[in-house]
């Protein structure tokens, strides 16, 4: 493997792109991604992170199994927007997962996840986010020799999870503000409640 294409909108990125980087040639990518610019880079793999634009189907069909996603969330719950914050609004697992990119919003199969979890009386949204961020990089760069051999075998995502888009926060929210340094359990009061 020589060239890898990072998919991010993001800057929680910077770390992996720096560790990959150091080994590969890397391309870090902001746009959508068109059949053009995969045949341009020809990149070996595609790993997208935190990456805002729907990959189309004619690029998945290109790159096949040599296309990822890293997902803040436990798959298959919490598809979409807003994984961390939805693990807590549903009460449903928590975790971090890498997946193969199929068509449809984070429905691949799992080539390796871990699950987590919280003291919800000590940490906040804040932290949680950064801590599923940490675990998903440090994943990745673990189980890194049998990713880049596709030394894995797939597992098909065990029911039906969940799935959220944006507006269902917006929506959730009416108006009001999250605050990320309320602690887990603030928060689901905040919710259960709309006390701002």
């Amino acid at each position: 493997m020589n060239k890898i294409l990072l998919l991010s909108n993001n800057d929680n990125v910077k770390p992996l792109y720096e560790w990959l980087n150091e080994r590969y040639d890397v391309a870090l990518f902001h746009e959508p991604l068109t059949v053009d610019i995969i045949t341009a880079i020809s990149p070996d793999l595609v790993i997208s992170y935190n990456y805002h634009h729907i990959v189309k189907e004619d690029v998945l069909n290109i790159m096949g199994d040599r296309i990822i996603n890293m997902h803040i969330s436990y798959l298959p719950w919490n598809k979409g927007a807003d994984p961390n914050i939805w693990s807590f609004i549903d009460d449903t697992p928590k975790g971090v997962t890498i997946h193969r990119m199929e068509k449809g919003c984070d429905t691949g199969k799992i080539i390796f996840q871990k699950q987590i979890t919280f003291d919800e009386s000590k940490e906040t949204l804040y932290s949680t986010y950064s801590k599923l961020h940490k675990e998903i990089v440090n994943l990745l760069i673990e189980k890194w020799d049998d990713i880049r051999t596709f030394n894995y075998t797939l597992k098909d995502q065990d029911g039906l999870g969940s799935s959220h888009r944006t507006s269902d926060l917006v929506s959730l929210l009416k108006g009001r503000s999250i605050d990320y340094s309320m602690t887990i359990k603030e928060f689901k009061k905040f919710i259960s409640t709309g006390d701002n």
